[in-house]
């Protein structure tokens, strides 16, 4: 285990916030309200001039700062064409800020209600909004930030899983035999003929808000891969909902940009890709209070269980025919 996987944010307390905070010139007259976050430290709170804001503190050694600042670039970017996105505010021309050994951000507090994920006009404004995020992402690939890759979906979350303590040892011959059933698949039906571009890179609808449109906000896994990425995520149902979805999502996207129809083929390989990550990401996280205060099941032998299960609905869900675009694509 490293430094980053067993640091807990112990030393993040209430006077050292308020002291970053003041670094910076930015008073909090209200406490510290913590938002949802598991993998940085989230806080609301309104300051002596009536603003209300959101400060992130980043978990030490996930990223760098020259990545960290490709994010903030690209939600600036993306602000600067009208793109409704939580963008940091820049302090004596710096978004990503230091004190003593954390880094930090402040954001506007941009409220709003949940997006719809069932409402076909919701769809619609989310897919103009993807379409125009990805014409922005085209310009240029992230330079710092990684590219979705089977290492480190697949490879490196494997070895993890090999070490871990959490899965029970009756289960590990079928765990790991089905696992390495689910890479392999998943490797075989992987493949890089895809235009990389900048994404969100975790555009799944608790990241969408609703304000009169849609609001994306954290752009924390923001990085290069595939247009389809940043859409399969709000796909959900039935195989006849999602190709509704589909359908809807797309056409608003093309009025922005073009969508190669070839990415389908990743978005079954993308959900594997993706469980096999979460799996490791929550035990590379364990010794993080916030992980077994939050995710309880996860030492559960249950949870296991229903993970060698999962492994095999997803093995049989790559070898369905995957979604196809309805016929004025």
């Amino acid at each position: 285990m490293t430094q980053q996987d067993g640091f807990s944010f112990s030393d993040l307390t209430p006077d050292l916030l308020l002291d970053a905070l003041d670094s910076i010139g930015v008073r909090a007259e209200s406490g510290l309200l913590p938002l949802n976050s598991y993998e940085n430290r989230v806080y609301q709170f309104s300051a002596e001039d009536g603003a209300r804001y959101v400060t992130k503190f980043y978990r030490p050694q996930r990223w760098s700062d020259a990545q960290i600042q490709e994010e903030h670039d690209f939600a600036h970017e993306l602000s600067e064409q009208e793109i409704p996105v939580a963008a940091p505010i820049i302090h004596d021309g710096q978004s990503l800020h230091h004190y003593q050994d954390h880094r930090f951000a402040l954001f506007p507090s941009l409220g709003g209600r949940q997006f719809e994920v069932d409402n076909y006009d919701h769809l619609e404004w989310v897919g103009r909004f993807l379409g125009r995020i990805h014409r922005v992402g085209q310009r240029q690939p992230f330079r710092h930030r990684p590219t979705i890759s089977l290492t480190e979906y697949l490879e490196q979350p494997r070895a993890l899983l090999e070490n871990s303590p959490f899965i029970p040892d009756h289960l590990k011959a079928a765990f790991f035999t089905d696992l390495d059933r689910l890479i392999d698949e998943l490797s075989l039906r992987w493949h890089t003929d895809w235009q990389p571009l900048r994404l969100h890179g975790d555009c799944h609808p608790g990241n969408i808000l609703w304000r009169d449109g849609p609001l994306f906000v954290d752009l924390d896994d923001a990085r290069n891969g595939p247009a389809v990425q940043d859409l399969w995520m709000l796909l959900s149902g039935e195989r006849s909902e999602q190709l509704a979805q589909l359908d809807t999502l797309l056409e608003a996207y093309g009025e922005f940009a073009d969508f190669e129809p070839k990415e389908l083929q990743l978005i079954e390989p993308l959900r594997g890709l993706r469980m096999v990550y979460y799996m490791a990401w929550l035990a590379k996280r364990w010794q993080d209070p916030a992980f077994p205060r939050a995710f309880p099941w996860f030492a559960d032998s249950k949870y296991w269980e229903g993970q060698v299960l999962a492994f095999k609905e997803q093995l049989a869900a790559l070898n369905e025919p995957p979604l196809q675009l309805m016929p004025q694509w």
